[in-house]
Protein backbone atom coordinates (compact mmCIF):
# COMPACT_ATOMS: atom_id res chain seq x y z
CA UNK A 1 0.00 0.00 0.00
CA UNK A 2 2.91 2.39 0.73
CA UNK A 3 4.17 2.05 -2.87
CA UNK A 4 0.73 2.92 -4.19
CA UNK A 5 0.45 5.93 -1.92
CA UNK A 6 3.95 7.11 -2.88
CA UNK A 7 2.76 7.22 -6.49
CA UNK A 8 -0.44 9.00 -5.50
CA UNK A 9 1.41 11.63 -3.49
CA UNK A 10 4.00 12.05 -6.25
CA UNK A 11 1.25 13.12 -8.63
CA UNK A 12 -0.55 15.22 -6.02
CA UNK A 13 2.60 17.18 -5.25
CA UNK A 14 3.59 17.54 -8.88
CA UNK A 15 0.11 18.83 -9.72
CA UNK A 16 0.64 21.63 -7.19
CA UNK A 17 3.83 22.67 -9.02
CA UNK A 18 2.08 22.52 -12.39
CA UNK A 19 -0.82 24.62 -11.13
CA UNK A 20 1.61 27.18 -9.72
CA UNK A 21 3.20 27.31 -13.17
CA UNK A 22 -0.16 27.91 -14.82
CA UNK A 23 -0.89 30.83 -12.50
CA UNK A 24 2.56 32.31 -13.12
CA UNK A 25 2.36 31.96 -16.88
CA UNK A 26 -1.10 33.42 -17.35
CA UNK A 27 -0.62 36.24 -14.82
CA UNK A 28 2.74 37.40 -16.19
CA UNK A 29 3.23 40.49 -18.34
CA UNK A 30 6.38 39.65 -20.34
CA UNK A 31 6.53 37.41 -23.43
CA UNK A 32 9.50 35.64 -21.89
CA UNK A 33 7.36 34.22 -19.10
CA UNK A 34 3.96 34.21 -20.78
CA UNK A 35 5.04 32.78 -24.16
CA UNK A 36 8.42 31.10 -23.62
CA UNK A 37 7.45 29.80 -20.15
CA UNK A 38 10.88 30.60 -18.75
CA UNK A 39 10.04 29.74 -15.15
CA UNK A 40 10.00 26.84 -12.69
CA UNK A 41 8.07 25.88 -9.56
CA UNK A 42 8.93 23.48 -6.75
CA UNK A 43 8.03 22.26 -3.25
CA UNK A 44 10.46 21.88 -0.34
CA UNK A 45 10.69 20.43 3.14
CA UNK A 46 11.47 22.66 6.11
CA UNK A 47 15.13 21.61 5.72
CA UNK A 48 15.22 22.98 2.17
CA UNK A 49 15.10 19.59 0.42
CA UNK A 50 13.09 19.48 -2.79
CA UNK A 51 10.40 16.81 -2.98
CA UNK A 52 8.46 17.87 -6.08
CA UNK A 53 9.19 19.85 -9.25
CA UNK A 54 7.04 20.99 -12.12
CA UNK A 55 8.01 19.95 -15.65
CA UNK A 56 9.74 23.28 -16.16
CA UNK A 57 13.33 24.50 -16.77
CA UNK A 58 16.09 22.00 -15.79
CA UNK A 59 18.72 24.67 -15.10
CA UNK A 60 16.38 26.26 -12.54
CA UNK A 61 15.24 23.14 -10.78
CA UNK A 62 18.53 21.75 -9.53
CA UNK A 63 19.68 25.14 -8.26
CA UNK A 64 16.53 26.19 -6.40
CA UNK A 65 17.21 24.07 -3.29
CA UNK A 66 20.56 25.86 -2.88
CA UNK A 67 18.80 29.24 -2.98
CA UNK A 68 16.24 28.10 -0.45
CA UNK A 69 18.91 26.76 1.88
CA UNK A 70 20.81 30.07 1.62
CA UNK A 71 17.62 31.98 2.47
CA UNK A 72 16.97 29.74 5.48
CA UNK A 73 20.42 30.56 6.84
CA UNK A 74 19.73 34.30 6.69
CA UNK A 75 15.98 34.80 7.09
CA UNK A 76 13.14 33.99 9.48
CA UNK A 77 9.78 33.30 7.87
CA UNK A 78 6.40 34.14 9.36
CA UNK A 79 2.96 33.25 7.93
CA UNK A 80 2.22 35.35 4.85
CA UNK A 81 5.88 36.24 4.19
CA UNK A 82 7.75 35.79 0.92
CA UNK A 83 11.49 36.18 0.38
CA UNK A 84 12.99 37.29 -2.95
CA UNK A 85 16.58 36.71 -4.13
CA UNK A 86 18.72 36.32 -7.26
CA UNK A 87 22.34 36.26 -6.00
CA UNK A 88 24.22 33.59 -8.02
CA UNK A 89 26.65 33.14 -5.16
CA UNK A 90 23.77 32.13 -2.89
CA UNK A 91 22.25 29.46 -5.12
CA UNK A 92 20.98 31.69 -7.92
CA UNK A 93 21.76 31.03 -11.56
CA UNK A 94 22.12 34.47 -13.13
CA UNK A 95 20.74 37.87 -12.20
CA UNK A 96 17.61 37.91 -14.42
CA UNK A 97 16.35 34.77 -12.59
CA UNK A 98 14.38 35.90 -9.53
CA UNK A 99 13.52 33.27 -6.93
CA UNK A 100 10.53 33.84 -4.64
CA UNK A 101 10.06 31.64 -1.55
CA UNK A 102 6.99 31.30 0.69
CA UNK A 103 6.48 29.25 3.87
CA UNK A 104 3.50 26.97 4.42
CA UNK A 105 2.16 26.97 7.98
CA UNK A 106 -0.36 24.32 8.97
CA UNK A 107 -1.95 24.56 12.43
CA UNK A 108 0.62 27.28 13.25
CA UNK A 109 3.46 24.88 12.44
CA UNK A 110 5.97 25.51 9.64
CA UNK A 111 5.39 22.51 7.39
CA UNK A 112 6.71 23.20 3.87
CA UNK A 113 8.08 25.87 1.56
CA UNK A 114 6.98 26.64 -1.98
CA UNK A 115 9.15 28.53 -4.45
CA UNK A 116 9.28 29.65 -8.04
CA UNK A 117 12.03 31.06 -10.22
CA UNK A 118 11.32 33.19 -13.30
CA UNK A 119 13.59 34.85 -15.85
CA UNK A 120 12.88 38.58 -16.05
CA UNK A 121 13.53 40.40 -19.31
CA UNK A 122 15.54 43.10 -17.54
CA UNK A 123 17.19 43.36 -14.15
CA UNK A 124 19.31 46.47 -14.76
CA UNK A 125 23.02 46.48 -15.51
CA UNK A 126 25.03 47.85 -18.40
CA UNK A 127 22.82 46.50 -21.20
CA UNK A 128 19.08 46.09 -21.70
CA UNK A 129 18.04 42.56 -20.89
CA UNK A 130 20.77 42.05 -18.24
CA UNK A 131 22.55 39.44 -20.38
CA UNK A 132 25.52 41.52 -21.58
CA UNK A 133 29.05 40.66 -22.54
CA UNK A 134 30.54 41.68 -19.18
CA UNK A 135 33.67 40.97 -17.14
CA UNK A 136 32.23 41.37 -13.63
CA UNK A 137 28.88 40.49 -12.12
CA UNK A 138 28.35 44.12 -11.08
CA UNK A 139 27.97 45.06 -14.77
CA UNK A 140 25.29 42.43 -15.32
CA UNK A 141 22.53 43.85 -13.15
CA UNK A 142 21.01 44.32 -9.71
CA UNK A 143 22.16 41.73 -7.15
CA UNK A 144 19.42 40.85 -4.65
CA UNK A 145 20.37 38.97 -1.48
CA UNK A 146 17.51 37.31 0.43
CA UNK A 147 15.05 40.12 1.25
CA UNK A 148 11.46 40.08 2.45
CA UNK A 149 9.30 41.13 -0.49
CA UNK A 150 5.93 40.23 1.06
CA UNK A 151 5.23 40.55 4.79
CA UNK A 152 1.94 39.30 6.25
CA UNK A 153 0.48 39.02 2.72
CA UNK A 154 1.32 42.63 1.78
CA UNK A 155 4.14 43.63 -0.62
CA UNK A 156 6.90 45.61 1.10
CA UNK A 157 6.68 48.92 -0.73
CA UNK A 158 10.26 50.06 -0.15
CA UNK A 159 11.77 46.81 -1.45
CA UNK A 160 9.58 46.88 -4.55
CA UNK A 161 10.42 50.54 -5.12
CA UNK A 162 14.15 49.83 -4.90
CA UNK A 163 13.96 47.01 -7.46
CA UNK A 164 11.80 48.95 -9.91
CA UNK A 165 14.14 51.96 -9.73
CA UNK A 166 16.96 49.79 -11.12
CA UNK A 167 15.22 48.28 -14.16
CA UNK A 168 14.33 49.65 -17.59
CA UNK A 169 10.80 48.27 -17.70
CA UNK A 170 9.31 48.79 -14.22
CA UNK A 171 5.67 48.18 -15.14
CA UNK A 172 6.48 44.84 -16.76
CA UNK A 173 8.80 43.86 -13.91
CA UNK A 174 6.18 44.63 -11.30
CA UNK A 175 3.63 42.59 -13.24
CA UNK A 176 5.95 39.59 -13.48
CA UNK A 177 6.95 39.78 -9.81
CA UNK A 178 3.31 39.91 -8.74
CA UNK A 179 2.64 36.89 -10.97
CA UNK A 180 5.31 35.07 -8.96
CA UNK A 181 3.55 36.16 -5.76
CA UNK A 182 0.24 34.81 -7.09
CA UNK A 183 1.85 31.49 -8.01
CA UNK A 184 3.24 31.03 -4.51
CA UNK A 185 -0.09 31.91 -2.94
CA UNK A 186 -1.72 29.17 -4.98
CA UNK A 187 0.96 26.68 -3.95
CA UNK A 188 0.52 27.55 -0.26
CA UNK A 189 -3.27 27.19 -0.53
CA UNK A 190 -3.04 23.81 -2.26
CA UNK A 191 -0.63 22.37 0.31
CA UNK A 192 -2.87 23.60 3.12
CA UNK A 193 -5.79 21.78 1.44
CA UNK A 194 -3.75 18.58 1.03
CA UNK A 195 -2.76 18.64 4.70
CA UNK A 196 -6.39 19.22 5.67
CA UNK A 197 -7.43 16.20 3.58
CA UNK A 198 -4.70 13.70 4.48
CA UNK A 199 -3.37 15.13 7.73
CA UNK A 200 -0.21 17.14 8.24
CA UNK A 201 1.83 14.22 9.58
CA UNK A 202 0.95 11.89 6.71
CA UNK A 203 1.55 14.57 4.08
CA UNK A 204 4.98 15.48 5.44
CA UNK A 205 5.85 11.80 5.83
CA UNK A 206 5.15 11.11 2.17
CA UNK A 207 7.20 14.11 1.09
CA UNK A 208 10.15 12.47 2.86
CA UNK A 209 9.18 9.02 1.51
CA UNK A 210 9.39 10.42 -2.03
CA UNK A 211 12.93 11.68 -1.45
CA UNK A 212 14.00 8.32 0.00
CA UNK A 213 12.25 6.44 -2.83
CA UNK A 214 14.16 8.44 -5.45
CA UNK A 215 17.41 7.76 -3.61
CA UNK A 216 16.71 4.01 -3.60
CA UNK A 217 15.84 3.97 -7.30
CA UNK A 218 18.94 5.85 -8.32
CA UNK A 219 21.26 3.84 -6.08
CA UNK A 220 19.88 0.67 -7.67
CA UNK A 221 20.59 2.17 -11.09
CA UNK A 222 24.19 3.04 -10.12
CA UNK A 223 24.73 -0.58 -9.17
CA UNK A 224 23.76 -1.71 -12.69
CA UNK A 225 26.42 0.51 -14.31
CA UNK A 226 29.79 -1.01 -15.28
CA UNK A 227 32.20 0.00 -12.53
CA UNK A 228 35.11 2.19 -13.57
CA UNK A 229 36.15 5.74 -14.35
CA UNK A 230 35.08 7.44 -17.58
CA UNK A 231 36.54 10.76 -18.72
CA UNK A 232 35.61 13.31 -21.34
CA UNK A 233 36.63 16.82 -22.33
CA UNK A 234 34.86 19.43 -24.45
CA UNK A 235 35.35 23.15 -24.93
CA UNK A 236 33.50 26.43 -24.74
CA UNK A 237 34.24 28.58 -27.80
CA UNK A 238 35.37 31.70 -25.94
CA UNK A 239 34.54 34.13 -23.14
CA UNK A 240 34.12 37.20 -25.36
CA UNK A 241 37.34 38.76 -24.06
CA UNK A 242 39.93 36.80 -26.06
CA UNK A 243 40.08 33.53 -24.11
CA UNK A 244 39.45 30.75 -26.67
CA UNK A 245 38.67 27.04 -26.44
CA UNK A 246 37.96 26.90 -22.71
CA UNK A 247 38.14 23.28 -21.49
CA UNK A 248 35.60 21.56 -19.29
CA UNK A 249 36.74 18.12 -18.19
CA UNK A 250 34.99 15.48 -16.13
CA UNK A 251 35.80 12.07 -14.70
CA UNK A 252 32.76 9.97 -13.76
CA UNK A 253 33.51 7.04 -11.45
CA UNK A 254 30.85 4.38 -10.88
CA UNK A 255 31.28 2.32 -7.71
CA UNK A 256 28.87 0.32 -5.54
CA UNK A 257 26.16 2.66 -4.17
CA UNK A 258 28.11 5.76 -5.23
CA UNK A 259 28.88 7.81 -8.32
CA UNK A 260 31.67 10.40 -8.18
CA UNK A 261 31.73 13.31 -10.62
CA UNK A 262 35.08 15.12 -10.65
CA UNK A 263 35.68 18.30 -12.68
CA UNK A 264 39.41 18.61 -11.99
CA UNK A 265 41.20 19.59 -15.21
CA UNK A 266 38.56 22.19 -16.11
CA UNK A 267 39.61 25.76 -16.87
CA UNK A 268 40.01 28.35 -14.13
CA UNK A 269 37.27 30.99 -14.16
CA UNK A 270 37.64 33.52 -16.96
CA UNK A 271 37.01 37.22 -17.54
CA UNK A 272 33.79 36.89 -19.53
CA UNK A 273 30.42 35.74 -18.26
CA UNK A 274 30.64 32.05 -19.19
CA UNK A 275 31.55 31.18 -15.60
CA UNK A 276 29.19 28.75 -13.88
CA UNK A 277 28.66 28.64 -10.15
CA UNK A 278 28.12 25.55 -8.02
CA UNK A 279 24.34 25.79 -8.36
CA UNK A 280 24.47 25.71 -12.16
CA UNK A 281 26.82 22.73 -12.21
CA UNK A 282 24.66 20.96 -9.65
CA UNK A 283 21.60 21.55 -11.88
CA UNK A 284 23.33 20.11 -14.92
CA UNK A 285 24.37 17.00 -12.99
CA UNK A 286 20.85 16.52 -11.64
CA UNK A 287 19.41 16.83 -15.15
CA UNK A 288 21.79 14.28 -16.69
CA UNK A 289 21.39 11.73 -13.91
CA UNK A 290 17.60 12.05 -14.00
CA UNK A 291 17.63 11.60 -17.78
CA UNK A 292 19.55 8.33 -17.45
CA UNK A 293 16.75 6.57 -15.63
CA UNK A 294 14.70 4.22 -17.73
CA UNK A 295 11.55 4.82 -15.69
CA UNK A 296 9.66 7.87 -14.52
CA UNK A 297 11.71 8.70 -11.42
CA UNK A 298 10.38 11.43 -9.12
CA UNK A 299 12.75 14.39 -9.46
CA UNK A 300 13.85 15.63 -6.06
CA UNK A 301 16.87 15.98 -3.77
CA UNK A 302 17.04 12.23 -3.25
CA UNK A 303 18.76 11.60 -6.57
CA UNK A 304 21.84 13.51 -5.41
CA UNK A 305 22.37 11.62 -2.15
CA UNK A 306 24.50 8.83 -3.68
CA UNK A 307 26.46 11.38 -5.75
CA UNK A 308 29.82 12.86 -4.73
CA UNK A 309 30.75 16.03 -6.65
CA UNK A 310 34.26 17.45 -6.87
CA UNK A 311 34.35 21.09 -8.03
CA UNK A 312 37.71 22.92 -8.09
CA UNK A 313 37.24 26.33 -6.40
CA UNK A 314 37.65 29.31 -8.71
CA UNK A 315 37.06 27.19 -11.82
CA UNK A 316 34.77 27.60 -14.81
CA UNK A 317 32.34 25.19 -13.08
CA UNK A 318 32.63 26.68 -9.57
CA UNK A 319 33.36 30.37 -10.03
CA UNK A 320 33.94 32.77 -7.17
CA UNK A 321 32.74 36.34 -6.70
CA UNK A 322 32.89 38.72 -8.56
CA UNK A 323 33.07 36.62 -11.75
CA UNK A 324 30.50 37.49 -14.42
CA UNK A 325 28.12 34.63 -15.08
CA UNK A 326 25.17 35.66 -17.24
CA UNK A 327 26.18 33.01 -19.79
CA UNK A 328 27.24 30.40 -17.26
CA UNK A 329 23.59 29.58 -16.65
CA UNK A 330 22.60 29.36 -20.29
CA UNK A 331 25.74 28.31 -22.17
CA UNK A 332 28.18 26.63 -19.79
CA UNK A 333 25.39 24.52 -18.30
CA UNK A 334 24.88 23.07 -21.79
CA UNK A 335 28.56 22.22 -22.13
CA UNK A 336 28.61 20.57 -18.72
CA UNK A 337 25.79 18.35 -19.96
CA UNK A 338 27.79 17.56 -23.11
CA UNK A 339 30.87 16.45 -21.15
CA UNK A 340 28.82 14.38 -18.72
CA UNK A 341 27.02 12.61 -21.55
CA UNK A 342 30.32 12.14 -23.40
CA UNK A 343 31.80 10.41 -20.36
CA UNK A 344 28.72 8.30 -19.72
CA UNK A 345 28.57 7.21 -23.38
CA UNK A 346 31.61 5.05 -22.60
CA UNK A 347 29.81 3.29 -19.76
CA UNK A 348 26.32 3.20 -21.29
CA UNK A 349 26.74 3.39 -25.07
CA UNK A 350 23.26 2.01 -25.67
CA UNK A 351 21.62 4.93 -23.84
CA UNK A 352 23.55 8.09 -24.70
CA UNK A 353 22.96 10.30 -27.78
CA UNK A 354 25.41 12.51 -29.64
CA UNK A 355 25.69 16.15 -28.65
CA UNK A 356 22.73 18.43 -29.17
CA UNK A 357 23.23 22.03 -30.31
CA UNK A 358 24.92 22.89 -26.99
CA UNK A 359 23.80 26.52 -26.82
CA UNK A 360 20.69 28.54 -26.11
CA UNK A 361 21.55 31.23 -28.71
CA UNK A 362 20.61 34.05 -26.32
CA UNK A 363 19.53 37.40 -27.74
CA UNK A 364 18.37 40.49 -25.87
CA UNK A 365 16.91 43.53 -27.61
CA UNK A 366 16.43 46.86 -25.85
CA UNK A 367 15.30 50.38 -26.55
CA UNK A 368 13.22 53.19 -25.02
CA UNK A 369 10.58 51.53 -22.86
CA UNK A 370 11.25 47.92 -23.78
CA UNK A 371 13.64 45.08 -23.06
CA UNK A 372 13.19 41.68 -24.68
CA UNK A 373 14.97 38.35 -24.22
CA UNK A 374 14.69 35.02 -25.97
CA UNK A 375 16.58 31.83 -26.69
CA UNK A 376 16.44 29.95 -29.99
CA UNK A 377 16.16 26.20 -30.55
CA UNK A 378 18.40 24.02 -32.68
CA UNK A 379 19.09 20.38 -33.49
CA UNK A 380 19.29 17.57 -30.95
CA UNK A 381 21.79 14.76 -31.18
CA UNK A 382 20.91 11.45 -32.81
CA UNK A 383 21.16 8.34 -30.67
CA UNK A 384 21.24 4.55 -30.90
CA UNK A 385 18.25 3.78 -33.08
CA UNK A 386 16.80 7.26 -33.58
CA UNK A 387 17.37 10.53 -35.40
CA UNK A 388 17.79 13.89 -33.75
CA UNK A 389 14.90 16.33 -33.54
CA UNK A 390 15.06 19.57 -35.51
CA UNK A 391 14.44 23.12 -34.29
CA UNK A 392 13.76 22.56 -30.59
CA UNK A 393 15.20 23.63 -27.25
CA UNK A 394 17.17 20.87 -25.59
CA UNK A 395 18.84 19.80 -22.36
CA UNK A 396 19.10 22.64 -19.84
CA UNK A 397 16.36 24.74 -21.40
CA UNK A 398 12.80 23.51 -21.65
CA UNK A 399 11.43 26.82 -22.86
CA UNK A 400 9.09 27.38 -25.78
CA UNK A 401 9.31 29.33 -29.01
CA UNK A 402 8.22 32.97 -28.89
CA UNK A 403 5.61 33.42 -31.63
CA UNK A 404 6.54 35.94 -34.31
CA UNK A 405 3.24 37.70 -33.68
CA UNK A 406 4.20 38.38 -30.05
CA UNK A 407 7.56 39.83 -31.06
CA UNK A 408 6.14 42.07 -33.77
CA UNK A 409 3.34 43.24 -31.46
CA UNK A 410 5.65 44.33 -28.65
CA UNK A 411 8.92 45.35 -30.36
CA UNK A 412 10.08 47.56 -33.27
CA UNK A 413 11.15 44.38 -35.07
CA UNK A 414 9.90 42.54 -38.14
CA UNK A 415 10.84 38.90 -38.48
CA UNK A 416 12.29 38.40 -41.96
CA UNK A 417 12.64 34.61 -41.80
CA UNK A 418 12.22 31.66 -39.49
CA UNK A 419 13.06 28.25 -40.90
CA UNK A 420 15.01 25.05 -40.43
CA UNK A 421 18.65 24.91 -41.59
CA UNK A 422 18.24 21.90 -43.83
CA UNK A 423 21.25 19.55 -43.67
CA UNK A 424 22.83 21.13 -40.60
CA UNK A 425 22.46 17.96 -38.52
CA UNK A 426 25.49 15.66 -38.41
CA UNK A 427 25.57 12.66 -40.75
CA UNK A 428 25.52 9.11 -39.52
CA UNK A 429 23.48 5.95 -39.39
CA UNK A 430 21.04 8.25 -37.64
CA UNK A 431 21.24 11.89 -38.56
CA UNK A 432 21.33 14.75 -36.06
CA UNK A 433 18.47 17.23 -35.95
CA UNK A 434 18.69 20.44 -37.95
CA UNK A 435 19.20 23.90 -36.50
CA UNK A 436 17.14 27.02 -37.18
CA UNK A 437 17.55 30.29 -39.04
CA UNK A 438 15.91 33.32 -37.42
CA UNK A 439 16.26 36.80 -38.93
CA UNK A 440 15.26 40.09 -37.29
CA UNK A 441 14.82 43.39 -39.17
CA UNK A 442 15.01 46.32 -36.79
CA UNK A 443 12.54 49.13 -37.40
CA UNK A 444 14.19 51.55 -34.96
CA UNK A 445 17.62 51.89 -33.33
CA UNK A 446 18.10 49.21 -30.66
CA UNK A 447 20.79 47.74 -28.47
CA UNK A 448 21.37 44.00 -28.71
CA UNK A 449 23.39 41.47 -26.76
CA UNK A 450 24.30 38.02 -28.07
CA UNK A 451 25.54 35.15 -25.91
CA UNK A 452 25.98 32.05 -28.03
CA UNK A 453 28.17 28.97 -28.37
CA UNK A 454 29.11 26.24 -30.86
CA UNK A 455 30.37 28.86 -33.31
CA UNK A 456 33.91 27.41 -33.14
CA UNK A 457 33.49 23.97 -31.57
CA UNK A 458 30.80 21.88 -33.31
CA UNK A 459 28.43 19.50 -31.49
CA UNK A 460 30.16 16.11 -31.47
CA UNK A 461 28.89 12.94 -33.09
CA UNK A 462 29.10 9.50 -31.50
CA UNK A 463 29.85 5.94 -32.64
CA UNK A 464 31.19 7.12 -35.99
CA UNK A 465 28.62 9.85 -36.62
CA UNK A 466 29.82 13.26 -37.73
CA UNK A 467 29.52 16.56 -35.88
CA UNK A 468 26.60 18.89 -36.40
CA UNK A 469 27.18 22.15 -38.27
CA UNK A 470 28.29 25.13 -36.24
CA UNK A 471 26.05 28.14 -35.75
CA UNK A 472 26.70 31.71 -36.86
CA UNK A 473 25.55 35.28 -36.17
CA UNK A 474 25.50 37.83 -39.01
CA UNK A 475 24.47 41.48 -39.23
CA UNK A 476 23.56 43.24 -42.48
CA UNK A 477 23.95 47.04 -42.38
CA UNK A 478 23.36 49.10 -45.54
CA UNK A 479 23.50 45.93 -47.68
CA UNK A 480 26.88 44.87 -46.24
CA UNK A 481 26.92 41.65 -44.22
CA UNK A 482 29.43 41.02 -41.45
CA UNK A 483 30.03 38.05 -39.18
CA UNK A 484 29.40 38.86 -35.53
CA UNK A 485 31.25 37.33 -32.59
CA UNK A 486 29.51 34.63 -30.59
CA UNK A 487 29.27 37.06 -27.67
CA UNK A 488 28.82 40.76 -28.26
CA UNK A 489 27.02 43.97 -27.29
CA UNK A 490 25.91 46.08 -30.29
CA UNK A 491 23.86 49.06 -31.34
CA UNK A 492 21.83 48.46 -34.49
CA UNK A 493 20.06 50.94 -36.73
CA UNK A 494 16.65 50.95 -38.39
CA UNK A 495 16.83 48.69 -41.44
CA UNK A 496 19.63 46.45 -40.08
CA UNK A 497 19.01 42.70 -40.25
CA UNK A 498 20.37 40.22 -37.71
CA UNK A 499 20.47 36.59 -38.87
CA UNK A 500 21.13 33.83 -36.35
CA UNK A 501 21.85 30.31 -37.61
CA UNK A 502 21.71 27.78 -34.78
CA UNK A 503 23.76 24.55 -34.70
CA UNK A 504 22.58 21.12 -35.75
CA UNK A 505 22.88 18.06 -33.53
CA UNK A 506 25.59 15.44 -33.88
CA UNK A 507 25.06 12.27 -35.90
CA UNK A 508 25.17 8.76 -34.48
CA UNK A 509 26.77 5.66 -36.00
CA UNK A 510 28.56 5.16 -39.30
CA UNK A 511 26.26 5.75 -42.28
CA UNK A 512 26.54 2.20 -43.66
CA UNK A 513 25.02 0.75 -40.48
CA UNK A 514 21.83 2.81 -40.68
CA UNK A 515 18.44 1.76 -41.86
Amino acid sequence: MEAIEITIFKHIFQSVCEEMGEILQYSAFSPNIKERQDFSCALFTTDGLSFAFGSHIPVHLGAMPLSLQAALREMTFAPGDMVLMNDPYLGGTHLPDLTLIAPVFVQDTLTFYVANRAHHSDMGGMQAGSMPLANTIYQEGLIIPPVTLVRAQEPVADVMKLILANVRTPKERRGDIMAQVAANRRGVARLEEICACYGRHKTTAYALHLIAYTERLFTRFINTMPQGTYTFRDYLDDDGFGCLDIPIQVAVTAAPNLITIDFNGSSPQVAGGVNANRAITYSAILYVLTSLMGESIPINSGIMRPVHIVLPPGSIVNAERPAAMAAGNVETSQRIVDVLLGALSQALPERIPAASQGTMNNITIGGPGFAYYETIGGGTGAGPGYRGVSGVHSHMTNSMNTPIEAIERDLPVRMESYSLRQGSGGKGAYRGGDGLRRSYRFLAPCTISLLSERRRQPPYGLAGGSAGRRGSNRLTHQDREQELPAKTNRTVQAGDVLCIDTPGGGGYGTPETGS
